[in-house]
């Protein structure tokens, strides 16, 4: 008689083991966290300068150092160490920035609470000629000015433009190496350099002692010259060289494809290059008060005797006050704020012409 079999049991299977899932994602900070975080302590910043008197590079440093730290943390908090790390080289560079802006903001601050004081129809009509306490006004400086620095203009933009195109177009062999070496060096050189060669120059011709307007634009264009040279250069070898074969190919002199292909590609950088070079002589003081001088009369005459200018006329206002030295302050600072308005219109302009005049692109 056969026994029955048993059949074989199953082992229970092991119950599912759920293995929690990582997070993928983390939370994120408000879109405008950083920017309002930056206000804030910018205007911590500003209240402790104001209110409480406290030191201006400590404020902006206190500043700085606690938008960086507080953006960091809460960065750190939510959005997990990636994206602080991210988030504290952003706030680096912006911390960076707003203390560089304390100086710009400090002087036109200051050049534009004190210079507001003269900054009236009288100070543009007049001259300081028989001036000897209040009153006067520099419209003798803003002229000369105006002429000095046209006339360097005239001189500068010609020689460099010609001197960058004959680098980039024709320059080849030592000539050429030459000539980039020495528009290095005159990039580097002082202004004062400048207005004592200028002075020398003259010296030779007209005896020593001598001062005119034409001097002072010589020595302009000789610190503008490597300006608008590097500029020019630096526009023309953006120009891309299809265009030069596509006109070459068309039997097109290398002259005339200069002329009217490459040069008026390029033409909205190089205004801008030039309006920038103005805008970097028109308040050089030391070139001028050595070739130019000082008067207390309208000259408008370049080639004879002495002119003004804003920049000396500023300094000779501050250096040498009179008794009281009040309004003496007042015209130095009126004729700095003049200057600044100046300079700022030119770089209004240069923007402008490079919108305007820059090669259009199909969409």
């Amino acid at each position: 008689m056969s026994t029955p079999t048993i059949p074989p049991q199953r082992a229970p299977e092991p119950a599912p083991v759920t293995l929690e899932k990582p997070a993928l994602t983390h939370g994120s900070l408000p879109r405008r966290a950083p920017a309002l975080t930056l206000l804030a302590w910018v205007g911590l910043g500003l209240a402790l300068y104001l209110v409480l008197d406290f030191n201006p590079v400590a404020s902006g440093l206190l500043a700085a150092v606690g938008y960086t730290a507080v953006v960091h943390g809460w960065s750190r908090r939510v959005e997990g160490p990636r994206k602080a790390k991210d988030r504290l080289v952003t706030a680096v560079v912006t911390s960076s920035f707003v203390v560089a802006l304390l100086p710009l903001v400090s002087v036109l601050g200051a050049v534009l609470s004190r210079g507001l004081e003269r900054f009236d129809a009288d100070f543009f009509n007049n001259s300081m000629r028989g001036v000897v306490g209040e009153g006067g006004g520099a419209h003798h400086a803003l002229m000369g000015t105006l002429i000095v620095t046209g006339l360097a203009a005239l001189i500068s933009v010609p020689i460099g433009m010609l001197t960058a195109i004959y680098l980039v177009e024709y320059g080849r062999g030592r000539l050429s190496r030459a000539i980039t070496f020495f528009v290095d060096v005159m990039t580097g050189i002082p202004s004062i350099v400048a207005g004592l060669f200028a002075y020398a120059l003259f010296e030779l011709f007209f005896g020593a002692g001598v001062r005119m307007g034409i001097m002072g634009s010589v020595a302009l264009s000789v610190l503008m010259i490597p300006v608008v040279v590097r500029s020019t250069e630096e526009m023309l070898k953006l120009v891309p060289n299809e265009l030069r074969e596509a006109s070459m190919a068309l039997a097109v002199p290398k002259w005339r494809t200069v002329v009217r292909v490459v040069l008026p590609t390029a033409l909205a950088g190089i205004a801008t290059g030039v309006t920038l070079a103005i805008a970097r002589v028109i308040g050089e003081t030391a070139p001028l008060l050595v070739t130019v001088g000082i008067t207390s009369s309208d000259n408008f005459n370049p080639f004879d005797d002495r002119m003004a200018t804003l920049s000396v006329f500023s300094y000779n206002q501050y250096a040498t006050p009179g008794i009281p030295p009040e309004p003496f302050l007042d015209r130095a600072w009126a004729a700095a704020f003049t200057l600044i308005l100046i300079v700022m219109a030119l770089n209004l302009v240069a923007r402008l012409i490079s919108r305007l005049f820059a090669p259009k692109t199909r969409a």
